[in-house]
């Protein structure tokens, strides 16, 4: 079949049987978690939609009432960008408006009462910067808060860029080796918590002077302390605890560089920062000596007198096993003690039960997000239990006063479940709303689409599992073309979960069976499991794709092996370029790599050193064996697959030359390949404009490749 333009026409993209169109995926509702008010009665949550003509998003908030699982509009608008549930009743709430009149820049806090037949909101506080990450307690004088924002290192003063002249030049100098993450170049400004207090008076709030930084004066060996940590972190970093008078925040460590380690460290400080932040983990604290990585998740028990935490023990692997904490903190004094310290899993998204007994925490198991409640003093050697109820991957969970929680979660199937579940049985689900069942676009995204097989065992003995979806009339009469979707990471999974940018159903719906193997280095599987992938990048977790390639070869009549593909982006991109240069291309028709690395050699233009040098067992001068191990260039005299490469400008965590020069090798051998960037997008493509194009682009190439629509053309499906 001779080479042609892979760009067909847009009514063929978009018509015949593909009922989840491009567009109607991407501007379906994009909704958030639900946020439940302390009586459990009541949960408040975003929708966000696209308007196609208008090409502009609108953001409208949503009221759930829990019992019947109705939900209304809000009486408030887009301008509210957070809230949280604060005041006299169980319905007050006190919230940030994203606008203000007085400074630009800036934002405001009003507080409403969701209760009152005649919804009324009072501006109390106005902030001279774009604070974010809203946390507040009541207290016998009013309502005590945490928010974060940039601040001035030099004087820890908030950073408001609108307000900031710009200067002549342009140019920034670095003394150490973060210079720039994810898809920013670093600035001097950093990210720090603010307190402050809303004093009651006359039946309102005022503000009591301005938000106070409380990171402001740690000393910083070489690292400057950071709350959020960039570019990811958010109030889930910090905590205020319910009396309102301790917050509690983690940073990565201040001695270490953080392009080179994880480490990061708990402190807790006074609400009113009268005295200076105190470690309760890493050197020179009284926690366990071996956990020394990355911290997450700090959590107030109810009586604000414990912090529940999760620490790895490894300063240089971002996927080491987290391990439960929990600290008594009695003035001065702390104590730490390990939970469950045995599980082989990694707890996060931490939440005291309401008589401070139990830690509910999430988990991934088998690459989904499950929950479970764990005794605040368990033993080492106790199995916590998942309660999670349908097959969804959770999001967040609020603890209900009568014990239960109330789930947000989303599945390939849905892309917003709420449910409740009990904390011992998964029998007691009780679903309040399922977006598959209210949004038009999702008519025929469906649970009976999607299933996992379990194939093996592999080289090592382990059983691999793989997530298969089915496209639209599947019938096991028919042989499909096969489309192989290797995740990125390494060390993170892909299940049968919902996403807007690598959405398995709508991939199915172009006429395809699609498999996503959860290959060696997978979490979720034991920490063992996902250990092994260190130093082994194209060995075993290359031999479990080769190997899913027979299993279906032998095993499954109805996928046609001869029409196969494969893509993936980040790690899967290398997997993908791996392939390519390796037997296992020849089997495939053609392959897609989005911002995959293909030279091994250039891996020190990445952001964060730890990653590359931990995954190839050190470093480059020392052990330069390891990086050409793995290094795909070096099997580019094998490169004669169809290839589309997708590398976007902005992408610093793998650098835009690792796509640019996989395209210039194939087309100087002449190989069929296309090449597509975005000016304004990082590791991701997230703009629904830039994601429709690269959907466009990507679903045609695949398509052309094994005569998708040549074979849709003679069904009569579609017209010539």
């Amino acid at each position: 079949m001779a080479f042609r333009s892979a760009f067909l026409a847009a009514s063929l993209l978009l018509g015949g049987v593909q009922s989840l169109s491009i567009e109607g995926m991407l501007a379906a509702p994009r909704r958030s978690t639900a946020n439940v008010n302390p009586s459990g009665e009541l949960a408040l949550f975003t929708s966000s939609v696209y308007n196609w003509t208008t090409h502009k998003s609108s953001t409208t908030w949503q009221v759930l009432d829990v019992a019947s699982g109705n939900v209304t509009k809000a009486p408030f608008g887009s301008a509210v960008s957070e809230f949280v549930w604060v005041g006299a009743t169980n319905t007050s709430i006190l919230y940030i408006n994203s606008t203000n009149d007085e400074v630009p820049g800036g934002v405001t806090l009003y507080t409403a009462d969701l209760g009152q037949k005649n919804f009324t909101a009072t501006l109390v506080a106005s902030l001279h910067a774009p604070f974010s990450g809203l946390k507040a307690a009541k207290t016998e004088s009013g309502i005590n808060f945490v928010v974060n924002a940039l601040a001035y290192w030099n004087n820890g003063t908030a950073y408001n860029e609108e307000l900031v002249t710009t200067p002549f030049s342009t140019g920034q100098i670095y003394d150490n080796n973060y210079v720039r993450h994810w898809d920013t170049y670093v600035s001097q400004q950093r990210y720090a918590v603010f307190s402050g207090v809303l004093t009651a008076s006359y039946g309102g709030y005022t503000l009591a002077g301005e938000p106070k930084n409380l990171l402001f004066g740690i000393e910083d060996f070489v690292t400057k302390p950071e709350t959020p940590v960039q570019p990811f972190g958010d109030f889930g970093d910090y905590d205020l605890s319910p009396d309102g008078k301790k917050v509690a925040f983690l940073t990565k460590a201040p001695e270490l560089p953080k392009a080179n380690y994880t480490a990061s460290y708990i402190y807790t400080v006074p609400h009113d920062g009268s005295s200076a932040p105190v470690a309760v983990n890493g050197p020179g604290s009284k926690a366990p000596q071996t956990a020394q990585g990355a911290s997450e998740s700090p959590r107030w028990s109810p009586d604000s007198t414990r912090l529940a935490y999760a620490q790895q023990d490894n300063i240089i692997y971002e996927s080491d096993r987290f391990k439960l904490y929990v600290a008594t903190i009695e003035g001065n004094s702390t104590t730490v003690k390990s939970v469950a310290e045995d599980w082989d899993s990694s707890p996060g998204g931490i939440t005291w039960s309401a008589d401070g007994s139990n830690l509910w925490v999430t988990s991934e198991i088998h690459a989904s997000n499950r929950l479970f409640v764990i005794p605040a003093d368990a033993p080492a050697s106790y199995k916590p239990a998942n309660i999670t109820g349908p097959q969804t991957s959770l999001s967040d969970f609020t603890v209900l006063l009568s014990g239960h929680a109330l789930v947000s979660a989303s599945a390939s199937w849905t892309s917003r479940i709420f449910y409740i579940v009990s904390p011992t049985t998964t029998s007691e689900t009780k679903i309040l709303f399922d977006a598959q069942t209210v949004d038009p676009e999702l008519t025929t995204v469906s649970q009976s689409r999607s299933s996992s097989i379990w194939y093996g065992p592999n080289e090592n003995g382990d059983l691999i599992q793989a997530f298969v979806y089915y496209p639209l009339n599947f019938t096991t009469e028919k042989k499909w073309p096969v489309i192989f979707e290797i995740h990125g990471g390494p060390q993170s999974s892909q299940g049968d979960t919902w996403s807007v940018r690598w959405n398995m159903q709508l991939w199915a719906e172009q006429g395809f069976v699609v498999v996503v193997p959860q290959f060696t280095g997978t979490p979720g599987y034991g920490q063992n499991f996902t250990d092994k992938i260190t130093n082994n990048w194209g060995g075993t977790p290359y031999r479990d794709i080769e190997l899913l390639f027979e299993h279906l070869e032998k095993n499954v009549s109805y996928i046609d092996t001869d029409r196969a593909v494969a893509g993936g982006a980040s790690f899967g991109g290398f997997m993908t370029n791996w392939i390519q240069g390796h037997a296992l291309g020849r089997k495939f028709k053609a392959l897609v790599t989005h911002d995959g690395k293909v030279n091994q050699y250039g891996a020190y233009a990445t952001d964060e050193i730890y990653f590359i040098q931990h995954d190839q067992n050190g470093n480059l001068w020392e052990n330069r064996e390891n990086y050409g191990l793995w290094d795909p260039l070096s099997h580019a005299k094998n490169f004669s697959t169809p290839h589309f490469i997708a590398h976007n400008d902005l992408d610093y965590r793998v650098v835009q030359s690792e796509g640019l020069s996989l395209f210039n090798i194939l087309q100087t051998k002449g190989v069929p390949s296309r090449f597509l960037h975005f000016k304004d997008e990082n590791h991701w493509t997230s703009n629904r404009e830039n994601s429709l194009l690269w959907h466009r682009y990507i679903f045609n190439w695949l398509k052309y490749w094994v005569a998708i629509d040549e074979e849709l053309i003679q069904e009569g499906v579609i017209k010539q």
